[in-house]
């Protein structure tokens, strides 16, 4: 085979990011000669994440409409028309034999670009509510790879295929006993583990909630394994104690999972996909403060299968106690729930994606 050159773009949250990551690694682990190249945006995560992993990136000077009028704004036109000009560039000097978005502001320049110089273009959409960029993208795809069923109400129905959000492979191939993970974090084997996830940087109504709720899980004889992220370490390490572990983040999420008994979490799509290869009971409670309200109608999407708990942020304080006392109580309910959740994982996403991805390639 020739040397295939793969472009792929998305960013702005770890969200986007790695599942282009998985995409690639899979794609390289195919085609070893191949040669990659992600496009992002200038002032984003994916500038520092995609080179750690190993891979070139161009960014754009691109970013999305801020809720109310500012000064940022009123340049969004002049960025648009910047990063078309460049993804133009871009993609006339790398000649992609095939275009990726993950979602994120920089991919809706680039695979219109892409898609304007007659290169095949594959979207992956991780919600179960599509972003605006794929929606606005999806006329150009030739195929969109979504992890949800229900997506034709966004996405033209002959192009949708349901192939799952790429996952860690480290939680795919999982080898770690509990044993083991409860040595690694310092836990101890006679209590049952709550593992709160609040993602990298944090979530501070979940952190809010752990700290009011700390007497409650010593008062069940819980453990705590609480993941407060960076932005927040500082403020609660105090807590830190045999019982509570509070860690900025976790470098080990395969002992970590492993370790837990029961999880709280936020409800972004990958740690909803990665929860499901789990298979242990999750309680979600979504951000009120991402796009379109995305996190609600993924927790919703495992609540209707009997596979999750979702609280809202605004229902803690009435009903958290209630609602965890009840299914710690239920070793019915516990099991359950995990049974559910793990019907619902899509180990083999990555491949399946990347099958789909072959199929393009004149």
């Amino acid at each position: 085979m020739g040397s295939y050159r793969f472009i792929l773009s998305g960013g702005g949250t770890g969200g986007h990011i790695y599942p282009a990551v998985a995409i690639a690694n899979e794609l390289k682990k195919r085609h070893p000669d191949a040669k990659f190249l992600f496009v992002g945006a200038k002032d984003k995560m994916e500038m520092e994440k995609v080179p750690q992993a190993g891979y070139e990136i161009k960014g754009l000077w691109i970013s999305g409409i801020q809720r109310k009028l500012t000064l940022k704004n009123l340049m969004f036109p002049f960025k648009v028309i910047s990063s078309l000009l460049e993804a133009r560039k871009i993609v006339k000097q790398f000649k992609p034999h095939v275009a990726i978005g993950t979602g994120g502001f920089a991919s809706g320049p680039l695979l219109r670009m892409a898609a304007s110089a007659g290169i095949p273009c594959v979207l992956q959409e991780q919600n179960s509510f599509a972003g605006i960029t794929n929606k606005l993208l999806a006329g150009k795809a030739e195929k969109i790879c979504v992890a949800y069923d229900g997506m034709e109400r966004f996405f033209p129905k002959e192009k949708v295929v349901k192939t799952g959000n790429p996952v860690r492979m480290d939680l795919v191939d999982q080898k770690s006993g509990k044993e083991e993970a409860l040595g690694f974090f310092g836990l101890d084997a006679n209590k049952k583990t709550v593992l709160i996830l609040g993602g990298s940087l944090g979530a501070r109504r979940i952190n809010q909630l752990v700290q009011k709720e700390l007497k409650f899980f010593e008062g069940q004889g819980l453990q705590v394994l609480w993941q407060c992220g960076k932005l927040y370490v500082e403020e609660y390490k105090t807590y830190d104690s045999d019982s509570v572990k509070v860690l900025a983040f976790v470098n080990r999420m395969d002992l970590a999972y492993a370790a837990a008994d029961v999880v709280i979490s936020r409800a972004g799509a990958g740690s909803v996909s990665e929860l499901c290869l789990v298979g242990k009971p999750v309680i979600f409670i979504p951000s009120p403060n991402v796009a379109e309200d995305h996190q609600t109608q993924n927790a919703n999407a495992l609540v209707s299968k009997e596979a999750a708990i979702m609280l809202k942020e605004s229902e803690l304080d009435a009903e958290f106690e209630k609602k965890f006392t009840e299914m710690m109580a239920s070793t019915a309910m516990q099991e359950r729930l995990g049974t559910n959740i793990k019907k619902m994982a899509m180990p083999k996403a990555t491949e399946h994606i990347v099958d789909e991805i072959e199929k393009l390639l004149k």
